[in-house]
């Protein structure tokens, strides 16, 4: 069988397995939107955690961070680590979310921001600024999945099909039930995910190296340069990419969206826990994943062909090739139908309900919600097959990933303040989102770093200001803030989240 048909044949399984999954999913769908687009707030610990990893963890792991710790060395392994350390935000703030999303019965983040501070322009903002800034994020998975597909297959399927074949696929499975197909697939893609790259590292070191030992040896006779200090990494370089990840977990939608989802505390605390353990271990086959293909394939003109690149070396079974790209394939549709899925949430609750027809149903707010999946999805593939042309350092998945993020760390203060302070008005919410992320598209179109500082970091600073500064001379929300807060106080005291 040739290497082609190989690879076509374990992608139309994939694609029958999961349409099969997700089909079942469909028996327990309701007709509410809460259903469609929440799994009705009642999924389980380990389903939750499961597909918390496979949205969060994509394209970029195994192709991207493998593809910058090709380039730059060791720092990639901090900049992911601070995701990590980040995910303390998640153990301090996923209880409000949850709590608060069951009791106001919030659908997104920025409807929340909107109820919060009384002022439904807070959450058309929110939302706005969600959908400007995740397109690149999306379109990136789309751009992984061709990497992939093109340099596994040799060729036999073009970046074009294999970008196209995405799209398709997350279409279809967002539309089959919703959340809960998705969730359900995530879960069996992030098992054959993680297993199939462990397999594959370990055929790596020891038929690549003659064994884990030897491997690092390796490591540190013929790369030491990208093994000191943060390897290749300029400390301006590392803390713009490394910033907009360590909040990560409480600014980008899909995420925050799936802190509304466990069906309690426990399943709640499970997801948690399990998606920590993943990450980690995740992180390190994908850092040394990089530095394998360094060594092996030291002359790739496009360090996000690494992964590619190793599974086409003869010292990886063919098997366990497929396999893997199947596990990066699955992982990558799953962000893009989850991000699909959280953005045309957004256009249906939080713009078409809440901005344009206040008197909308339901039932066509859950049609303009379903509507505007494909929509979406042919702008992800656009930016995708345009960004796919470009060559240099902020055309590789892994910054753009960061800078698509910096945007979103723009609802941040917002998002914090609304927990946590009681002055926090409207005016400063929307104040700091739109004058932040103005800043930040100024910035990365025009390609300046004033003081060598990327435009997350000059972003945050600027939209923390302006948040503060703002609600201080503005009207706060005082009997919301009130409500809001102090049920947040008393379910938590009940709430056994420690």
């Amino acid at each position: 069988m040739s290497q082609g048909l190989f690879v076509w044949s374990a992608i139309a399984i994939y694609i029958a397995l999961g349409i099969a999954v997700a089909v079942m999913a469909r028996r327990k769908l309701g007709s509410g939107i809460n259903d469609f687009f929440l799994g009705n707030r009642q999924i389980g610990g380990f389903v939750s955690a499961l597909t918390y990893a496979a949205t969060t963890y994509s394209a970029f792991m195994m192709v991207g961070l493998a593809g910058l710790t090709y380039k730059l060395g060791v720092g990639a392994l901090g900049f992911e680590l601070t995701y990590l350390c980040g995910l303390v935000l998640v153990v301090f703030f996923g209880p409000r979310f949850w709590l608060v999303g069951r009791r106001f019965d919030y659908l997104t983040h920025a409807e929340l921001l909107a109820d919060r501070y009384q002022r439904r322009a807070v959450g058309i903002v929110a939302a706005l600024l969600c959908l400007v800034f995740l397109i690149p994020y999306a379109a990136i998975q789309v751009m992984g999945i061709g990497y992939l597909l093109a340099g596994v297959s040799k060729g036999a399927i073009p970046l074009l099909g294999a970008m196209v074949l995405a799209i398709l696929v997350a279409l279809v499975w967002s539309n089959i039930a919703g959340l809960r197909s998705v969730a359900w697939t995530d879960a069996l893609q992030a098992v054959i995910m993680l297993l199939a790259s462990l397999a594959a590292l370990g055929f790596l070191a020891y038929r690549g190296f003659g064994g884990f030992g030897n491997f690092l040896l390796k490591m540190d006779e013929e790369i030491p340069q990208l093994l000191a200090g943060p390897g290749l990494f300029k400390f301006n370089v590392f803390f713009g990419l490394a910033l907009p990840w360590l909040f990560f977990s409480v600014s980008n939608p899909q995420v925050t969206q799936r802190l509304f989802i466990p069906k309690s505390v426990t399943a709640f605390k499970q997801m948690i826990g399990g998606f920590l353990v993943f990450g980690f271990i995740y992180t390190l086959v994908s850092v040394l994943w990089g530095f394998g293909a360094r060594l092996l394939v030291p002359a790739l003109d496009k360090a996000d062909k690494a992964t590619p690149a190793l599974l086409a070396l003869p010292i990886i079974p063919k098997a366990i090739a497929i396999i893997v790209m199947v596990g990066i394939l699955a992982a990558a549709i799953s962000t893009i139908d989850s991000i699909l899925l959280t953005l045309s949430s957004m256009c249906a609750r939080d713009i078409y309900k809440n901005g344009i027809n206040l008197r909308a149903s339901e039932e066509m707010e859950l049609r303009v919600g379903k509507a505007v999946i494909p929509i979406l999805a042919i702008i992800f593939f656009v930016f995708a097959y345009w960004a796919a042309g470009k060559k240099g350092l902020a055309f590789m998945i892994a910054p753009l990933s960061a800078a698509a993020s910096a945007g979103l760390l723009m609802g941040v203060p917002a998002i914090i303040g609304a927990f946590f302070w009681r002055r926090a008005t409207a005016a400063g919410a929307l104040s700091s989102m739109v004058g932040g992320a103005i800043l930040v598209l100024a910035l990365q179109v025009s390609g300046t770093k004033p003081l060598g500082l990327w435009p997350g970091v000059w972003g945050l600073m600027v939209c923390t200001a302006l948040y503060v500064f703002v609600s201080l001379c503005t009207r706060p929300p005082v009997q919301k803030a009130k409500e809001f807060l102090q049920y947040l106080h008393e379910a938590l005291a009940k709430g056994n989240f420690v």
